[in-house]
């Protein structure tokens, strides 16, 4: 299993209140967590791309952020999670040709996640008289596919679809060779990790909550993938799933840092904007709040093995049963509001203790995937 860690800017009013530059220095910060990612031995960071969700998210660029990291890192792979294509939100071919660029910069290192967004309030901002969420599934059915021909064809065919259209043109610059970068879905019900390993896609599973839930995932997935017809040069066998996930040098401390970390603010505000996720039972309605955290809670989480919280023993066992459970890649979301110091040293402690006894591989297994496909 590999390991990544994912950013969206989240600039809760908590943190407004007491610093006039909250959204400067929570984007730099976050930056600066995919560069310690990146001297820990973790192999992806995904950057969000999110719009008018304010505090939740103020990741809207992160073709721009990203264009930083592949300059400000060496090995760790820089993935969009996600570029939306759909046609209103930005052009397919602007896409295509930010994300070759982005490989380019990044000597390869870019990983090409899409998805169609997964709230209303962001997405039907786009697309006025349009008022049901599904309308998108046939806006991105229609463009997925076009991508690899973009960067494949010396003159790209062109394209005339419902939704948008382009006479044949030259779409510069192709991809950092071999092949293209691996493609990823943002998967937010089960059908939609079925869907994405029929057309060869890995899925980026935001939507998992606990190690149980791997079970449909996998079976879903793995099942369904064996007869892809992938819509690019291969097949991204991969499932990400993610985690909140402290790490301390004491199981008290890392307790003690959840609690403070106002959790249940974020995941508040998640089902706020995110209506295309499954709601469990018992979520508030916005602005009603979860409960704050305390104690108990959080050891309650961790026995429910729906957060990955303890010291560096803990942490790498309660990792361990998501490989057991067939993910394929682990992927932290590490800026949650707790502190930037003990941010840092979560990435650090599993670094150095979690992630040498479990990922022993030095390639990505996206590098494999891609090598290979270049030279079929």
């Amino acid at each position: 299993m590999e390991f990544g860690i994912f950013v969206q800017g989240y600039v809760p009013a908590s943190r407004s209140r007491n610093d006039p530059q909250a959204e400067h220095h929570a984007l730099m910060e976050e930056a600066a967590y995919v560069v310690q990612a990146d001297k820990s031995g973790f192999k992806y960071a995904w950057a969000t791309e999110h719009h008018f969700l304010e505090e939740y998210s103020h990741l809207s660029a992160n073709d721009v952020f990203l264009g930083y990291l592949a300059h400000a890192t060496e090995r760790i792979h820089l993935g969009s999670g996600i570029f939306n294509p759909l046609p209103k939100a930005n052009h397919p071919v602007k896409v295509a040709e930010k994300a070759a660029m982005l490989d380019h910069l990044s000597g390869g290192r870019f990983e090409f996640g899409t998805g169609r967004g997964a709230g209303s309030h962001e997405i039907l901002g786009f697309l006025p008289g349009v008022t049901d969420m599904d309308a998108t599934r046939e806006m991105w059915e229609e463009t997925i596919a076009e991508f690899p021909k973009m960067w494949r064809e010396g003159v790209y065919e062109g394209f005339n679809g419902k939704h948008w259209s382009l006479p044949p043109r030259t779409i510069l610059p192709k991809p950092y060779g071999p092949s293209h970068p691996a493609m990823w879905y943002a998967a937010g019900s089960p059908s939609s990790y079925a869907m994405a390993a029929r057309k060869g896609l890995g899925v980026l599973g935001f939507s998992v909550q606990k190690v149980s839930d791997m079970e449909w995932v996998v079976d879903s997935y793995k099942t369904a993938v064996k007869e892809a017809r992938a819509v690019g040069d291969y097949v991204n066998d991969n499932v990400m799933v993610t985690s909140t996930a402290i790490c301390a040098e004491t199981h008290a401390k890392a307790v003690e840092i959840a609690v403070g970390g106002g959790l249940n603010y974020l995941q508040s505000l998640l089902f706020r904007y995110h209506d295309t996720f499954p709601r469990p039972e018992g979520i508030p309605r916005w602005p009603e709040l979860l409960p704050e955290y305390t104690e108990e809670i959080i050891e309650l989480l961790i026995a429910e093995e729906l957060m990955i919280c303890g010291d560096p023993d803990e942490v790498f066992r309660q990792c361990k049963r998501w490989e057991q459970a067939g993910a394929d890649q682990l992927s932290f979301g590490l800026p949650i509001g707790i502190s930037y110091e003990d941010t840092m040293t979560s990435i650090r402690l599993i670094g150095e203790h979690v992630i040498p006894k479990i990922d022993t591989d030095p390639v990505h297994r996206t590098t494999r995937y891609r090598q290979a496909a270049g030279h079929a």
